[in-house]
């Protein structure tokens, strides 16, 4: 895997590069929004690493700058600006995953193997997150290898969870594929799908990340 990083602080770069290569993660670093545009352009990257405060601009430039031209590699920003609304902005801006400064190392791995698993569709359509397995062909999910019954927008609702397993979905996403599979919502229908999930899977399974949505946990 080849991963870009976007980071002016020199020794966090270091760190960075230090970390992925632990991983057997190849990287390229950069410190200006010039350069990664160029690279971005060039090259091609399973996964990139981004700060948003940088001497030359904002990440958030380079990273339109990629929707724009249609590059879809995965982002995970990194930066100190962590309210909801900086978090809220890079996610709307295009953004996969979003991990305030200072963080952990474990984190930043784990998030990094998520990232992968997720853009890559995972590579099995069997996804298995400890106790729970999801079998996305047959459209089913087992908890301690017994089948749970789901409605279709509560298997949806898992897919989406699990597909970021570890890390948070927001309202907005989660409340786009209950609207996507027709028919009108109420506007706390979330809520009650959501109830209805964690009393299947379990009630500490799914977490309330307060302001922005939910989290799936990596391993029930």
């Amino acid at each position: 895997m080849r991963i870009l990083v976007l980071e002016d602080d020199l020794q966090l770069g270091r760190a960075l590069q230090t970390i992925l290569a632990q991983n057997h993660w190849k990287s390229v670093w950069v410190r200006h929004v010039a350069d990664a545009k160029r690279l971005i352009e060039s090259d091609a990257f399973s996964i990139v690493l981004m700060d948003i405060s940088l001497p030359d601009g904002s990440g958030l430039d380079a990273l339109q700058y990629m929707r724009e031209s249609g590059n879809r590699t995965p982002v995970i920003m990194l930066t100190a600006r962590d309210t909801v609304t900086d978090r809220v902005r890079g996610l709307d801006a295009g953004a996969d995953d979003y991990l305030p400064k200072p963080f952990a190392v474990e984190e930043l791995n784990s998030r990094i193997r998520a990232l992968a698993r997720r853009s890559s569709g995972f590579a099995s359509k069997i996804w298995s997150l400890g106790r729970l397995t999801i079998d996305t062909a047959r459209q089913q999910a087992l908890l301690d290898e017994e089948r749970l019954e789901l409605s279709p927008r509560e298997f949806q609702l898992l897919i989406e969870l699990a597909s970021r397993a570890g890390h948070y979905v927001t309202r907005a996403q989660l409340e786009a594929v209950l609207f996507n599979l027709g028919s009108a919502i109420d506007s706390n229908a979330l809520e009650v799908h959501i109830h209805h999930l964690r009393r299947k899977v379990g009630q500490q399974s799914i977490k309330t990340i307060r302001g922005v949505g939910y989290l799936l946990e990596e391993r029930i």
